[in-house]
């Protein structure tokens, strides 16, 4: 293989000051976003985002609760407004599925996301969904398109399929097989016209260590389009911050091997690395695995919120006592969550919640997708094209990937691929947005250095749990040093068979070689530390990857 390189740099205004705070230092900064004094928002966008290479690049927000929810407290209206507050164009509302959920919630939550879309319809689009307890895995995001019958489909699918409804959450094979059932009871509804569409993403893959690999291949395989990734970094992130916060795992990954957990899965598995889950953050690791099959299966990031630093828990309630939050009275009539789905509206009494894992929707962590338009559908059809780039603390502000065959002249967008002879180049051509203000945490990120990780493709494994990719590596790094205005990147490379491009960035606050060594990853993420890991000071860009097939002559 060989390869050019070229580089230039677009003029663009200095970079500008965080917008409040200056001079904090990482404690204080800490302890500021912990306490709920972040920065103000910037100026609403929402709807009226410029075109980026065609494409209407729409920020989003795929996992989040209410007070549908057994361990949450917000209204739905709550945490619409709170993602507008914080540039959200997109939103899913993804109460956990349980019996009550199953017998009360959702016809109550479908009504409370039809009247914030009719509220919100200039703003923000607002989906129906739910977090999936998937039979014997972890947690995942469905996500349903509007539609007459999307409650009464809803209601249908966690009555069969949900976990804690059926008690069938043990890793056994009938669970899984299960987990097989409940997606093709997707595709299903989708191909038969009961709902407009539906699509899975997988959250938080790591944290438990139960979702193995031949548990992600075997779900996006049972029905084209249905299952299209995973939750590239957990929500939870603040999580990490150190005293006076809650000093665990970001992500709240800080758990060990139990009963079900695939026990291929090293002890580093069970911590984010950079805030970001190790099958992703592994150049050659799982997710390379499975796009070294050369088949989708897409990246996104989420708040997972349920309510967020600063934040007043309800009285009598405590979210955080979670050995009764689900079963203790909350009026004289004696009700509980689990006799109405529902936890009353939030009152502004009781103590401010300093020891909280999340961040408000859209404040840390936006998943960012390239739409054909502004529509529900349009969003859902940019998921599934891959068309997405996932960014922590406004690393960066715009993206724009391409990757362009030299002697065809054919080109694709992330997600997409192209064909090009053996021995032929191809062209990446990439435009960063540099962030120029301050984020939630009155800091001013800054990005460091911008990577490019090729892989090759090898087609289907035979071994479902392959977790490597050994042709995937770092191929070339940019150190960033422009302050402002637009990046522009380019590189050129021989290609000599199937392959594919992804790129990822840094603030290059905390760097090492990966896992597989510095020929591979000579300066990856490095694994976050309980207690001690402060999520504005590590932050990540990951973008997803564009496919080159090749043919000969």
């Amino acid at each position: 293989m060989t390869d050019t390189t070229d580089s230039r740099a677009a003029t663009g205004s200095p970079r500008r000051t965080f917008l409040r705070g200056a001079g904090l230092t990482s404690a204080g900064v800490a302890a500021a976003s912990l306490l709920g004094t972040p920065a103000e928002a910037a100026p609403r966008e929402a709807g009226r985002r410029p075109r980026r290479g065609g494409y209407l690049w729409l920020a989003g927000d795929h996992h989040l609760h209410s007070q549908y929810s057994n361990d949450a407290m917000f209204r739905v209206d709550d945490q619409v407004q709170r993602a507008i507050d914080h540039g959200l164009d997109w939103m899913v509302i993804t109460d956990h599925g349980n019996a009550a959920f199953s017998s009360y919630s959702v016809p109550m939550l479908a009504a409370d996301v039809r009247a914030a879309r009719k509220a919100n319809l200039d703003d923000i689009l607002v989906f129906l969904g739910m977090e999936w307890n998937m039979p014997g895995a972890e947690h995942a995001t469905l996500m349903l398109a509007p539609g007459k019958d999307e409650a009464a489909f809803l209601n249908q699918f966690v009555s069969k399929y949900d976990a804690r409804v059926t008690n069938s959450r043990d890793g056994t094979p009938a669970n899984e097989a299960l987990a097989i059932e409940a997606i093709k009871f997707l595709y299903g509804g989708v191909r038969d016209g009961r709902i407009p569409d539906a699509l899975v993403l997988a959250n938080h893959p790591c944290r438990l260590g139960i979702d193995s690999p031949h548990e992600l291949r075997a779900w996006r395989d049972a029905a084209p389009g249905i299952v299209l990734g995973m939750e590239g970094a957990p929500g939870h992130q603040a999580a990490g911050l150190p005293a006076p916060g809650m000093g665990r795992g970001r992500g709240l990954y800080d758990s060990a091997p139990s009963t079900y957990s695939f026990p291929g899965l090293p002890k580093e598995a069970y911590r984010t690395h950079g805030g970001f889950d190790w099958m992703t953050a592994t150049v050659g690791g799982v997710w390379d695995s499975l796009l070294a099959e050369g088949k989708p299966f897409w990246i996104t990031v989420s708040s997972d919120g349920h309510q967020a630093c600063g934040d007043w828990v309800r009285n009598p309630v405590d979210p955080l006592d979670q050995s009764s939050y689900d079963t203790t009275p909350y009026d004289e009539s004696g009700r509980t969550f689990m006799t109405t789905g529902k936890f009353p509206d939030p009152v502004g009494v009781g103590r401010p919640v300093t020891t909280y894992s999340g961040f408000p929707p859209g404040a840390y962590s936006k998943t960012w997708v390239g739409a054909t338009g502004r529509g529900h559908r349009e969003v859902m059809n940019g998921i599934r094209a891959g068309r997405i780039w996932a960014c922590h603390g406004d690393l960066i502000s715009g993206l724009d990937v391409r990757l362009r065959s030299i002697s065809t002249g054919q080109e694709a967008p992330l997600g997409g691929r192209i064909s090009a002879r053996r021995g032929s180049s191809v062209r990446l051509s990439v435009e960063i947005e540099l962030t120029e203000g301050g984020n939630y945490a009155q800091l001013h990120p800054a990005l460091a250095r911008v990577d490019l990780i090729m892989g090759t493709v090898t087609g289907p494994v035979t071994d479902p749990d392959t977790m490597t990719a050994p042709g995937a590596r770092v191929i070339k790094s940019w150190d960033v040093t422009q302050t402002g205005g637009t990046l522009t990147l380019s590189h050129t490379v021989e290609v000599d068979g199937p392959c594919y491009f992804r790129l990822r960035g840094t603030d290059g606050k905390r760097n090492a070689p990966g896992p597989y060594g510095a020929s591979v990853d000579p300066a990856g993420p490095v694994m976050d530390v309980l207690g001690n890991a402060n999520p504005w000071e590590d932050l990540w860009f990951y973008a997803n990857p564009i496919f080159v097939d090749t043919r000969r002559g």
